[in-house]
């Protein structure tokens, strides 16, 4: 019989069974798939309304700074960076556990060969034969006498054949699980992107707070170059008597604050590169980084486009939305085990009690073929736990699915009001340290006349010094936010990317994967 034969004579009882067994167990096989219907809005707040193709990936959207030093400082961390490398061993992973889960579609083969001799005591089997003399002998066996009388026998048994089993897939469950582990695998290279993106946006932003670090410390020298002159004048002045102790004594405060400012920054530059050598993969004695100054790179011109469009790029709503593609199938799969499972078993090899009769004889020949039909019928209702914790985590990764979507848009959102917001704060700072440089320059043309007011001296001072220090701080601020919309549009990412991935996905499940698919 055939194996399509066979499985259309078992389909009547396979489906008594199901029908038996569910009345039995009383199991709730209904699901109720949680809504995902949720378009996006048409424009974004903080844009207008117009498509745009997708963002720059990580190379070209550097080379827009301006700077060498930043787009190889970026290709060595798409080379070395060690959660790139974590990521790509991820998908390895995954790529074999959807080979694992999809053994089960194709038949099991293995060969089985036996050389066994057992010697089965006199004692047990010649009771009778010891007092009557008679002798028994088979050309399976061969004896040995003692004195007692007792014939011992040695029996042999040798096979040289294969074995095979095979599930008939016929509720689709072992279908399920291997589509359920090749879109994990999917998922793995959408979460090989994200860590990609986020890689470049960390180097771009530890680039960025270098440069700041440098340019804070050339203004926090500067500003101790300002202040020491104040004091040298001051204390002049205190020479001819036309200042006081407290004159002096305010200044050096003021000094003394300024000169306090200058160890932070180098702690925070030194760090920043120690961090920027972490994401390239290397330690920090091994690197360095020249830097500059903020000031002098190119500020990127950026277009969002429409929210549907950044959906389609963002790398992280893929993954979301594959791993939720995967959870169906495993929901399925769940369900399936429910119904019956027939098993196909068979042999077919050689046997003999002796190896010089094993091979080449026709009377040597042995097979066998069985159907094992199986049926659950009450377990405890494990089987029905396992559906609904499937279902549930359906429900958790679907809320998770339709969050992701709202991050997305959020995300854009956020960047596109911190890069507005922050360059109309440098335009306002830019000001206010021109005004605050034009002040000090008065009141140091009011000292060196001697009728400067000390009090007013340290207001002005101190007020350049915090307005300069701001600016770079805005500065940072808005390039950071650059990075971010860099982040939210799927820098680089797009649905030709999706697409080239799964490809690469389903490439490396055909790939060595022996004699059966």
């Amino acid at each position: 019989m055939t194996a399509p034969a066979l499985s259309r004579s078992f389909r009547p009882a396979l489906a008594a069974a199901a029908t038996l067994a569910a009345a039995l167990a009383g199991c709730d096989l209904e699901w109720d798939k949680p809504d995902l219907s949720a378009p996006p809005p048409a424009r974004f707040k903080e844009a207008k309304p117009q498509p745009q193709p997708p963002i720059a990936g990580g190379r070209d959207f550097a080379a827009k700074f301006g700077s060498r030093e930043l787009i190889e400082l970026v290709e060595r961390a798409l080379d070395d960076n060690l959660d790139l490398a974590a990521a790509i061993g991820r998908i390895a992973q995954a790529d074999a556990q959807a080979r694992v889960s999809s053994a089960a579609q194709w038949p099991s083969i293995s060969m089985t060969d036996i050389a066994r001799t057992t010697r089965t005591p006199g004692t047990t089997i010649n009771v009778g034969s010891a007092s009557s003399g008679f002798n028994p002998a088979t050309s399976s066996s061969s004896t040995s006498t003692s004195s007692s009388g007792f014939r011992a026998r040695n029996f042999g048994f040798f096979q040289l054949g294969l074995t095979a089993s095979y599930e008939v897939d016929f509720w689709g469950k072992n279908e399920d699980a291997s589509k359920a582990a090749r879109i994990l695998a999917n998922a793995s290279r959408f979460d090989r992107d994200v860590v990609e993106i986020s890689t470049v946006a960390a180097v771009l932003n530890a680039y960025f707070q270098v440069l700041t670090a440098q340019d804070r410390l050339r203004i926090a020298n500067q500003n101790v170059a300002i202040a020491q002159g104040v004091m040298d004048a001051i204390n002049a002045r205190l020479e001819v008597g036309t200042a006081t102790v407290l004159d002096t004594s305010q200044q050096e405060t003021i000094l003394a604050q300024q000169r306090a400012t200058i160890p932070p920054l180098e702690q925070t530059l030194r760090q920043t590169r120690n961090n920027l050598a972490v994401l390239l993969g290397q330690t920090p004695e091994s690197m360095t980084v020249k830097g500059g100054s903020l000031v002098k790179l190119k500020f990127p011109q950026i277009a969002p486009g429409l929210p549907s469009e950044v959906l389609l790029r963002r790398p992280d709503v893929a993954e979301a939305e594959a791993r939720l593609a995967s959870q169906e199938f495993s929901v399925l799969q769940a369900r399936a085990a429910f119904f019956p499972s027939l098993t196909l078993t068979g042999l077919y090899g050689f046997q003999s009690a002796l190896l010089s009769t094993l091979v080449l004889r026709p009377d040597a020949v042995a097979w066998q073929v069985a159907g094992t039909l199986t049926q659950p019928v009450f377990d405890g209702w494990n089987l029905q736990g396992q559906y609904d914790l499937q279902k549930g985590r359906y429900s958790e990764l679907a809320a998770i699915y339709r969050k992701q979507i709202l991050t997305a848009l959020s995300d854009t959102e956020n960047a596109l009001i911190a890069i507005r917001e922050t360059d109309r704060q440098m335009k306002f700072l830019a000001v206010a340290v021109s005004a605050a440089r034009r002040a000090l320059d008065a009141v140091e043309m009011r000292l060196r006349e001697g009728t400067i007011d000390i009090v007013q001296l340290a207001q002005t001072q101190t007020t350049y010094f915090q307005t300069e220090d701001q600016l770079a701080i805005a500065r940072l601020s808005h390039y950071q936010a650059a990075t971010s919309l860099y982040q939210a549009l799927g820098g680089g990412w797009s649905p030709t990317t999706r697409e080239i991935e799964i490809t690469r996905s389903n490439a490396a499940y055909e790939a060595d994967r022996g004699p059966w698919p």
